[in-house]
């Protein structure tokens, strides 16, 4: 037990600080170090490792990350972004715009993909405003995490989440989705109570970079973007209208999964494979599209968890955690996810939760703790890798997200959406609704 909490200790500090002093040692290699000292340590034979990796999950990741590429090399979330920012024709309602079509993005897919590609569009659209981009990209990162909690093709946490429990992907989202509802009109108010003198004082003029108090050209494709007429010469039309069919009807199979008997998983493992054959883009290049790393640093963290496991680690938490079914659980997971993930992110916290709910009975505390990991990122700048996204192409740009301001909005957020989550599930499951 000695050698797997040691190694355990090594690679979440690996994963909490990023990098280590004069060590070369990141995430995705933490992850990787982790499971090579686990074997060579006998904690886990090779066979055992290798069967400690939920191939599930990462057939999931895997099929959504080929879609999403392929939407990409197409221009759909560029276009999407600049539609939603263009409807906005003062800074309030483009705070509104940029909040609510992130949280809608996100449902549909990965977050940390649409926070990627956002972010850039909504700066732009910021200076063009003569706004400042600060609030928009705080409030694009928290609608992000907020918004993913609705479904289970949301964010990696909820993959995670809806692969193991074997909960539908319609039950979940009916689970989930009042919460990521209430929580982004939560955040909203949040936000114009935060920022609502700014906002009020902010006329569009000027091209301004307020953030710099210089000027700044916009790129002329994101300029391009930003004009209703431009962006659609933008678009690969041929490559969306191949594969937007694609998208509709895996989004309807994911409702109905649990009746044309096939897996979620599955479902979109076809989805991102037909979307790559029919997009006419090259396969190849599809496939570097795909984000290797994360998928390694996954099976990785499995063999990490699975060594834990075997060693008798993850019995000392259950002592830590409310595990019963009901008010004290739902409370218990929100709480103690809130604070973890501020220490290592919500995807190795989940990763952490899911071999000890796995032989729990009940829905319950699998939506606690989608909704506890998702929601408590929001906190801090590090709480999630959305943030860490939005906050280094916001910084490529010439526009800095401090810490301290992010924090301060986070904590009243975290500390409403989920006092909201408790509150929404509490009544689900009084009802009868959760089980």
């Amino acid at each position: 037990m000695l050698e797997a909490g040691i190694i355990l200790a090594v690679t979440y500090t690996g994963i909490a600080v990023t990098r280590l002093p004069r060590l070369n040692l990141d995430r995705p290699a933490a992850a990787l170090l982790g499971a090579v000292l686990m074997i060579l340590a006998g904690v886990l034979t090779f066979q055992e490792a290798v069967a400690s990796v939920d191939f599930n999950t990462l057939t999931l990741l895997f099929g959504m990350m080929l879609l999403v590429a392929v939407l990409q090399r197409g221009g759909f979330f560029e276009v999407l972004a600049a539609r939603a920012v263009t409807v906005a024709s003062s800074p309030p309602k483009l705070l509104v715009s940029v909040v609510v079509m992130t949280a809608v993005a996100s449902a549909l897919l990965v977050n940390d993909v649409v926070v990627l590609l956002f972010t850039p569009v909504v700066i732009q659209a910021c200076r063009l405003q003569r706004a400042n981009p600060v609030p928009y990209l705080i409030g694009e990162a928290m609608a992000s995490n907020i918004g993913s909690t609705a479904t289970i093709v949301g964010n990696p946490q909820n993959m995670l989440i809806g692969v193991t429990s074997g909960i539908s992907f319609a039950r979940f989202f009916v689970y989930l989705a009042p919460v990521a509802i209430v929580g982004t009109l939560i955040l909203l108010g949040v936000l114009w109570l935060f920022y609502r003198r700014k906002l009020a004082s902010e006329v569009p003029g000027p091209l301004v970079a307020p953030s710099l108090g210089v000027s700044r050209p916009l790129p002329g494709e994101t300029a391009a973007l930003l004009h209703p007429a431009a962006s659609a010469s933008l678009m690969d039309t041929r490559v969306l209208a191949r594969v937007l069919p694609v998208l509709g009807l895996v989004t309807v199979a994911f409702f109905f999964s649990s009746f044309i008997g096939l897996s979620i998983p599955m479902i979109a493992l076809v989805a991102g494979t037909a979307a790559m054959l029919v997009s006419g883009i090259r396969p190849s290049e599809v496939m570097r599209s795909v984000d290797w790393v994360l998928l390694l640093f996954f099976a990785g963290f499995f063999v990490v968890i699975g060594g834990a496991r075997q060693a008798g680690l993850l019995d000392l938490l259950l002592q830590r955690v409310d595990l019963s079914v009901g008010a004290g659980g739902i409370l218990s997971i929100h709480l103690f996810s809130a604070v973890v993930s501020q220490l290592v992110s919500n995807v190795p916290l989940t990763m952490l939760m899911l071999p000890l709910l796995q032989h729990l009975p009940g829905d319950t505390l699998w939506i606690s703790l989608a909704a506890g990991a998702t929601l408590g990122g929001n906190a801090t700048l590090i709480g999630a890798v959305a943030n860490l996204i939005v906050v280094e192409q916001a910084y490529r740009e010439g526009v800095v997200v401090r810490f301290g301001e992010f924090l301060k909005v986070g904590l009243v957020v975290t500390a409403l959406t989920l006092a909201a989550s408790v509150g929404i599930l509490l009544l689900e499951f009084n009802l009868g609704l959760l089980r």
